[in-house]
């Protein structure tokens, strides 16, 4: 389209100025000129926030072009994580900044219906009217928000963004909610595609990495340590007489021991490692760069730390224990993911073999003396 300058040069266009400006020809270009700007900056938000990795990320690009245009009082993102059975997720931000919400919401699910019907921003208060249920929209009036944002995904609501009213303006413009309502549906589907990511890659029950991502990384380990002789280790780890356990107490008290360990083996590891579910009561661990003194004091702290969880149950459960098998690789040799776990594998067993409740770390020396005990092991369980 011509400049609005270029476009008055035209002398057909000179001929009939006064007719056109009667007519809101001018005004006309000018509101299409705005609203060509308004989903120039749409688009360029929407290649930032599409393109975040992290959810992160993904939260403060939105916050950024959120506060940049209308400067909200606050914004408050919430979504349901991946375990169904935790609780709901909430991160507040104020000044770019993110602050502790003192909001209480505890389940989705009175939002869902009304949100597949209605999936766009609507103000609290005509929510509020809508809904007519105060036990469900009450927790929220201590925030004070002016809109309430859908997180949809295709069979559910994922959850729910909440906007604070603007500090310079008292309300939020047609053309505003235009523009806001369409830079949420990006960020819906950027979160959308960052749920929908770690439940391809994740386990459902324990939150860990899958099988699937864990063998992905490991052949991504192993390339990456022999092109920089990087060290890097592996733990596998095992809950000691689990069978025992359940057979005993029950296989939902199981799944309580697999989640609370799952938990406690993500608090005791780096950003940069990789815990996984292996199987079963199996778990693994990748360290990068992660030497073998390095990598037994991380498994040793898994360890004590298993040994000292308490598993939320009805009722007391006994104390639970783990042992661990080590393997280390630094790039020096030709070897496949297989062989490594192998090796971890076999440490694993030379642990259960010596007591339990241990860590060992494989060597060279391990390989004939961990076949023979294999068998006595296997023969015990």
């Amino acid at each position: 389209m011509q400049d609005r300058d270029d476009f008055l040069k035209n002398p057909n266009v000179l001929s009939q100025y006064n007719l056109l400006q009667d007519l809101g020809v001018f005004n006309y270009i000018d509101t299409l000129k705005k609203d060509i700007r308004n989903y120039e900056a749409i688009i360029n938000a929407a290649k930032t926030i599409l393109n975040s990795k992290t959810i992160d990320d993904i939260l403060e690009s939105a916050v950024k072009e959120i506060s940049d245009r209308f400067l909200p009082s606050f914004l408050i993102f919430l979504w349901k994580p991946l375990s169904s059975h935790k609780d709901l997720v909430f991160r507040g931000y104020r000044n770019f900044q993110t602050f502790d919400t003192s909001l209480q919401i505890e389940d989705l699910a009175p939002f869902n219906s009304f949100f597949k019907q209605y999936p766009q921003p609507i103000s609290f208060d005509l929510l509020e009217y809508q809904l007519n249920n105060p036990s469900v929209t009450d927790p929220m009036k201590e925030s004070k928000p002016d809109l309430v944002i859908p997180i949809l995904g295709p069979s559910e609501l994922y959850g729910l963004i909440l906007v604070g009213p603007k500090l310079l303006e008292e309300q939020y413009s047609l053309q505003e909610l235009s523009f806001l309502d369409k830079l949420m549906a990006f960020t819906s589907l950027a979160i959308q595609n960052y749920i929908h990511y770690q439940y391809s890659v994740r386990d459902g029950k324990t939150g860990l990495y899958n099988h699937g991502f864990f063998m992905v990384r490991l052949k991504e380990e192993i390339a990456r340590a022999g092109r920089i002789n990087q060290p890097f280790g592996l733990v596998i780890i095992d809950v000691d007489k689990f069978k025992h356990f359940n057979d005993t107490y029950g296989h939902l008290a199981g799944d309580a021991v697999l989640e609370t360990l799952s938990q406690t083996i993500q608090k005791n590891l780096r950003s940069q490692d990789i815990p996984s579910r292996f199987g079963g009561e199996e778990f693994t661990v990748l360290l990068p760069e992660t030497n073998r003194a390095s990598a037994w004091v991380v498994a040793e702290r898994l360890r004590t730390a298993a040994a000292a969880m308490n598993v939320p149950w009805e009722k007391q459960l006994p104390q639970v224990t783990i042992s661990l098998g080590v393997a280390l690789f630094d790039g020096s040799e030709r070897i496949d993911p297989e062989l490594l776990i192998q090796r971890a594998d076999e440490a694993l067993y030379q642990s259960k073999q010596r007591g339990r409740n241990r860590t060992t770390v494989w060597g060279a020396g391990l390989l004939h003396k961990t076949e023979q005990l294999r068998s006595s092991f296997i023969s015990e369980q």
